[in-house]
């Protein structure tokens, strides 16, 4: 196979291709190319993926296709959206400098993390935030448990034992207390995030779901919508941005709702939107060029789904290079996991394996044809990602980054070579061959926080958080996808260890299963946020984020993650706030957020 080579590009020594430029070999397209479908593999007994196809439909497809054609058009409202957003978060501030009352102060922090737009004002949170933990116990529930809530979400030390207080003699919550219609559902949040050997809230939380669950039907429609999603979905595991999304819907909804938090809500939804509709055009742009899908057309083609795991995971507007370089690592490691699960034969797992091992860039010589492509595209995406780290951030990454690919493709290996884990020990290792510490590793070196030689260490091996919210994506995975996957051949899931080790015989009782696990998990990365390991609070919350956008994408369960993708797509990049889009056939479509409504049964 002829390679021919481009125009000099001057890279370090270390990056052959950015990912931004033209590439440095080309493979030929000439008569008689590998460009076909070679045979499927035979000796491992796996077929081609028969999920190639986008999750996202035509109509999606064509929406974000089409903003590549301009890559440097202007919105010309952008300048007086950005106008009317300083004006408006000017009020925002007076706002929050008026609150001297706790529980209106409190009410406001509260309100602006729901709406989205808290990016704006962290200095103003961190104070109330620090009054708030200065401050004695209140004897009030509703602010105890906002309270306590609001500290620890933000990585400030709290202590469960500040609900003592509203307990018996025997350590059980007062039955008086169901009296309290506001009370309660702030009580019901709290124990969302207890950590380990915290009684107290597991308690609380067994004692708010069953009365709430009872009494929301009774309620008065104003503290009904209080209480809101919460028996369905707590506030902790919602998606940021879809939270966002929806709670800008319910609270304008309100009585009386403060213009002050709800205009900057508004205005910052459509303007990060229109961001959200730009770097995706970028991705699109890059991904075009590199050729993978068009090489390997049994790969998936899923770019914009791999953008809505970053926006997911890196919500705050600011961050959007941190969004595109993350995109570009997952739709590469789609790719790999597809020859590895579906494609290659045992012998050429072997070698590409033993190339990327190697870091040798001759290695790809020896690779059948239809893997020097791939190899080329993670040799590039990954050394450009750790050459930009180092420029931006003036730290080396390429080391930790390789680590993560080489764990991944030995686990993979492992998979495909006939291994089955047992059920304890399925999701730790699926966890590695399924990638999902990638993320948070390239987390940890993009958001440029806390990154120190101590902390650097702490990435071997993968820290507790990593791993925890790996695990949680990896089980909410197999429920919405353990039957699609089951279909066309790949490993063994969670679901099926469950129904052959503990010998249940439906797999609605082994989902039930998964289901409570995941809660479990949700327990582990709570600690975390009890007794810090010294990682930096925003790396932290992108294990935190991973979880969220894990559930949001794939909590309808089997066959239904296509459809979810696609509703959160259009909710979060193409429908603007307060206004209707139109389908592909020209018909009305009026936004809806209760389809939105995340939906879990055993919380």
């Amino acid at each position: 196979m002829a390679f021919k080579k481009s125009g000099p590009v001057t890279m370090p020594p270390h990056v052959l291709l950015s990912s931004f430029a033209a590439p440095l070999f080309q493979v030929s397209s000439s008569p008689g190319s590998w460009r076909t479908r070679p045979p499927p593999c035979t000796s491992c007994h796996l077929l081609p993926s028969s999920s190639s196809k986008p999750l996202l439909g035509s109509y999606d497809y064509f929406l974000f296709k089409s903003l590549t054609l301009s890559p440097h058009a202007v919105n010309p409202e952008a300048d007086s959206s950005t106008r009317r957003m300083k004006e408006v978060k000017e009020r925002t501030w007076e706002a929050f400098y008026r609150a001297w009352d706790s529980r209106a102060a409190m009410e406001m922090v509260e309100t602006v993390e729901r709406l989205g737009p808290s990016y704006h004002f962290e200095d103003e949170i961190n104070v109330l935030l620090q009054r708030f933990r200065d401050r004695n116990a209140s004897e009030d529930l509703f602010i105890t448990a906002l309270c306590f809530r609001l500290l620890r979400q933000n990585g400030f030390l709290t202590h469960s034992d500040v609900f003592g207080k509203f307990t018996d003699k025997n350590g059980k919550f007062k039955e008086s207390l169901t009296e309290d219609i506001w009370g309660m559902p702030s009580l019901y949040e709290a124990p969302h995030l207890g950590a380990k050997k915290e009684e107290v809230l597991a308690g609380a939380k067994e004692f708010t779901r069953t009365h709430l669950i009872w009494s929301m039907p009774h309620m008065e429609p104003h503290f009904s919508s209080h209480a809101g999603r919460a028996p369905e979905l707590p506030r902790h595991p919602r998606m940021v941005r879809l939270e966002a999304r929806n709670y800008i819907g319910e609270y304008s909804r309100e009585s009386n709702p403060n213009l002050a938090f709800q205009e900057p809500a508004k205005l910052g939804f459509d303007m990060v939107q229109s961001l959200h509709q730009k770097e995706p055009a970028e991705i699109l742009r890059w991904w075009k060029r590199l050729g993978l899908v068009d090489k390997l057309d049994f790969a998936r083609d899923r770019p914009t789904e791999c953008f809505l795991w970053t926006v997911g995971i890196f919500p705050d507007p600011r961050h959007s290079s941190r969004r595109t370089e993350l995109t570009k690592a997952i739709a590469t490691l789609l790719v790999i996991d597809d020859i590895y699960d579906f494609y290659g034969p045992l012998d050429e797992l072997a070698l590409f394996t033993d190339a990327v091992k190697r870091r040798d860039f001759g290695a790809r010589d020896q690779l059948p044809e239809y893997m020097k492509i791939c190899y080329m595209a993670l040799h590039n995406t990954t050394n450009d990602i750790a050459y930009r780290t180092l420029k931006e951030h003036g730290w080396s990454a390429i080391e930790h980054l390789k680590r993560t690919w080489m764990d991944i493709l030995e686990e993979a290996k492992r998979f495909n070579g006939g291994y089955i884990p047992t059920l304890d020990g399925y999701p730790a290792n699926r966890v590695i061959s399924g990638g999902t510490c990638m993320a948070p590793v390239h987390a940890f070196f993009f958001m440029g926080k806390g990154v120190t030689k101590e902390t650097k260490a702490m990435m071997e091996p993968y820290p507790k958080c990593f791993t925890s919210s790996g695990k949680i994506l990896r089980l909410w995975d197999d429920l919405g996808t353990s039957r699609e996957e089951q279909e066309r051949g790949d490993v063994t899931s969670s679901i099926e260890c469950l129904m052959n080790e503990k010998n249940i015989a439906l797999e609605d009782g082994a989902r039930k299963h998964v289901r409570q696990l995941t809660g479990s998990l949700w327990i582990e990365l709570n600690g975390e946020l009890v007794a810090p390991t010294g990682l930096p609070l925003s790396t932290i919350k992108a294990s935190f984020n991973l979880s969220r956008t894990a559930q949001a994408t794939h909590q309808h369960g089997n066959g239904n993650t296509a459809s979810s993708v696609q509703d959160h797509v259009q909710s979060l990049f193409f429908n603007p706030i307060g206004f209707q889009t139109r389908s592909p056939n020209h018909r009305n479509v009026t936004l809806s957020n209760g389809r939105h409504a995340q939906e879990l049964g055993n919380w």
